[in-house]
């Protein structure tokens, strides 16, 4: 594992920590006066979701290919291929390329789907029925041309290599 890595799970570790830290601290004045000005609920009922929002935010990495299916990319717009019913939009961060489809019109009973393929390797394809965006496809490209292809219904576009 690279230290970087390790350093920023270490920062977002004591991130999280320090906010649980400071809800707790914060909770008991809270509780004390909540009840008699409000009439609200003690405090103390609130420190589980705080806690929870503070360690859900330390969980911001994961590795690929568990959970459900990203329909978002990260990293920089480079391209959007918009076609009749939809549009494709390519996203590039330091060694990676994703793309991700978007419905025009969302709703009904449709197929949606993307494809990236970095040249040298296999395309990779990754689609559904009855959504507004497909799940996002992530390759590795290095500095490699990529191709990227795109479906919503009937309509769909084809892009030559790209980003060579």
């Amino acid at each position: 594992m690279e230290k970087r890595g390790i350093r920023r799970r270490l920062a977002l570790a004591t991130v999280a920590l320090t906010a649980s830290a400071a809800v707790a601290l914060a909770t008991p004045a809270v509780a004390d006066e909540a009840p008699a000005a409000t009439g609200v609920a003690p405090a103390a009922t609130e420190v589980a979701p705080a806690v929870t929002n503070a360690l859900h935010t330390a969980r911001v990495w994961k590795k690929p290919g568990k959970g459900p299916a990203p329909t978002a990319c990260y990293g920089r717009k480079v391209r959007t291929f918009p076609f009749r019913t939809g549009t494709v939009v390519v996203y590039k961060r330091p060694g990676y390329v994703c793309a991700v489809t978007l419905a025009e019109r969302p709703g009904g009973r449709q197929k949606i789907s993307v494809t990236v393929q970095a040249r040298g390797n296999a395309a990779v394809t990754r689609g559904w029925v009855n959504a507004r965006t497909s799940p996002a496809v992530t390759v590795h490209a290095g500095h490699r041309c990529v191709r990227v292809a795109g479906r919503v219904g009937r309509g769909e576009v084809k892009s030559g290599w790209i980003l060579c």
